[in-house]
């Protein structure tokens, strides 16, 4: 198989300015919807979540297998055994994704995440995003999930975006919402 840096140039793509004027407005796009939603939640927010958190954060890169891709994470707490995080990743020819990372000493709500519409994920590496999304090394099946020997529990659902942001927003902010709730705290579970 011949190598992609061997082939001819193509030139004609390269100097198409519209299609990087377009993309760039995109990417805009994307950031902006991923700041409004990281705005809708407050610091008192995510420490009931884990009073570990370090609040939200987008972080972008340009090449996720050839891919731009923008993330917004929420909660931050990335320790092993008792971390949460929420993040968004938009990952650009490939869709926009909801997913939840809990430590694997955290209790992990199969049934509520299962409700709401996730998977739960197989990949033993909890960064390995092409196994997770392209190869869909997921399941819905309680019996493997409880199963599971992995040293984290990760969750991930497809978004679909609309055209108009607002929706996006006000659709993925319910979203969080619905699972802020689920994670809370147990000390802020009274009445759950």
């Amino acid at each position: 198989m011949m190598n992609e840096t061997q082939l001819t140039l193509d030139l004609e793509l390269w100097l198409n300015a519209d299609i990087y004027r377009r993309q760039n407005v995109l990417k805009r796009q994307f950031i902006s919807l991923l700041e409004e939603i990281g705005n809708s939640f407050s610091a008192n927010d995510l420490s009931q979540i884990s009073k570990n958190s370090k609040g939200s954060k987008i972080s972008k890169g340009n090449d996720l297998l050839g891919f731009p891709y923008q993330v917004l994470d929420l909660i931050r707490d990335f320790d092993p055994d008792s971390g949460v995080n929420i993040r968004l990743l938009n990952w650009f020819g490939n869709g926009f994704f909801l997913t939840v990372l809990l430590g694997k000493n955290r209790l992990n709500p199969i049934k509520s995440l299962l409700d709401l519409g996730f998977n739960y994920g197989l990949s033993e590496n909890q960064w390995d995003y092409p196994d997770l999304i392209l190869k869909q090394n997921h399941t819905l099946n309680q019996e493997r999930i409880k199963a599971s020997a992995l040293q984290f529990h990760h969750w991930i659902k497809v978004y679909e975006p609309k055209s108009e942001p607002k929706v996006n927003s006000e659709k993925l902010c319910k979203a969080i919402k619905k699972i802020l709730g689920i994670l809370r705290l147990p000390s802020e579970q009274s009445g759950i």
